[in-house]
């Protein structure tokens, strides 16, 4: 029995030696470079279109509003003028008051000249020519929605539209990997102001090549905001895209980590 006993025991050992082993070498084979991401976000410049029920808010409020204002200078100088010529008419005011008040312009007069200068004035169209042509390069679209640039960065063998990243190199922090990779993507003239120096997004990806020492690569992503500047004539792939175009584009897996640190 105690044989038995000491026979299984060393069959268990050994099987939780081999396990161990096999599992020590999984966690060596499975090293990770480390790559800092950059989502360079381009804000809205116009606000979005109102839908049926904003607008009939929208309207509710104006009126509530209207119906609780008091009333505006213009409004009083234009009851004014219609109780002087009233006065006018009944020859209740002297040849100098009625002189004076025929030669003022009116309040009547200048709603008139207002509204015919309203009436010239056209507004830009919310549609750009670049919106027409799908120009995928220019920031003169989307107008009401944010755009975020993406660039086709080699992950192993495979070239893939991604946000742009970098590999970390020892002595910098995320940070200083984040703001080299804009240098050395975009140059000097493209202006961008980082949110902070804490990463807001991570994501992990296996190369496909097994050339590499490291099986894949873990992704701190950093946010940005666009400033000014454009990123020069050169042979780099790039487009800037919004939410719903960036769907289309990249993994489900990477779409859904972006979102879960962006605003569409």
């Amino acid at each position: 029995m105690l044989r038995k006993i000491l026979l299984n025991s060393s069959k268990t050992f050994a099987y939780a030696t081999r396990s161990y082993s096999t599992a020590a070498q999984l966690k060596t084979k499975e090293k990770y470079d480390l790559y800092a991401g950059v989502l360079i976000e381009r804000l809205p410049i116009i606000t979005k279109k109102l839908n049926e029920l904003e607008t009939e808010v929208l309207e509710m409020l104006k009126k509530i509003e209207f119906e609780n204002s008091l009333k505006s200078d213009h409004e009083l100088r234009k009851e004014k003028d219609i109780r002087q010529a009233e006065l006018i008419k009944s020859g209740k005011l002297d040849k100098d008051s009625e002189t004076e008040a025929v030669s003022l312009q009116t309040a009547q007069d200048f709603e008139d000249a207002s509204n015919e200068e309203l009436a010239k004035f056209l507004t830009a169209p919310r549609i750009t020519e670049d919106d027409k042509k799908n120009n995928l390069k220019s920031l003169n679209r989307k107008l009401d929605d944010a755009l975020m640039l993406l660039v086709d960065e080699k992950i192993g063998n495979d070239s893939r539209l991604l946000l742009p990243q970098g590999k970390w190199l020892e002595g910098e922090t995320l940070r200083q990997t984040a703001e080299r990779i804009v240098r050395e993507k975009f140059g000097t003239d493209l202006k961008v102001q980082f949110y902070g120096s804490a990463p807001v997004g991570f994501y992990k990806f296996k190369y496909t090549s097994s050339q590499n020492e490291s099986v894949g690569g873990k992704v701190f992503f950093f946010r940005a905001i666009y400033k000014s500047g454009n990123i020069p004539d050169s042979k780099l792939k790039y487009e800037w895209l919004s939410g719903e175009e960036l769907k289309g584009k990249v993994r489900d897996s990477y779409y859904k980590s972006v979102e879960s640190f962006c605003t569409f």
